[in-house]
């Protein structure tokens, strides 16, 4: 499994079209076979930053998940709302393997000795 971090700025000004945005890319992860963590968005005091977390089978599965960015008319209308709204002033993008409480330290799928 290979889960994507997304660390955003956001404009706290525009938090509701973030929530519409974050809303709309939920839907397609889970689509496209994902499974998404949620996001978490500032909840006291004054915050731009979100996050976004969500996991594929493997890198290969969401590498065709990316495929359809720019190409399906759903996606296309997620971003547009980010695009159109100035909502995200900028992000990035981290690639994480989890550690579940059930998981034995230091085994991954495929390990001859896990």
């Amino acid at each position: 499994m290979i889960t994507c971090v997304v660390d955003y700025v956001i404009d706290a000004a525009k938090l509701p079209d973030f929530e519409r945005f974050a809303a709309a890319w939920m839907r397609l992860v889970q689509r496209e076979g994902g499974v998404h963590h949620g996001y978490f968005l500032p909840a006291e005091g004054a915050s731009d930053e979100a996050r976004a977390l969500f996991s594929f089978e493997s890198l290969a599965a969401y590498e065709r998940y990316r495929t359809l960015f720019g190409v399906d008319p759903d996606f296309i209308e997620a971003d547009k709302i980010r695009e159109e709204s100035g909502c995200v002033v900028r992000y990035r993008r981290t690639f994480m393997r989890p550690l579940l409480p059930d998981d034995e330290p230091g085994d991954e799928p495929g390990d001859e000795d896990g």
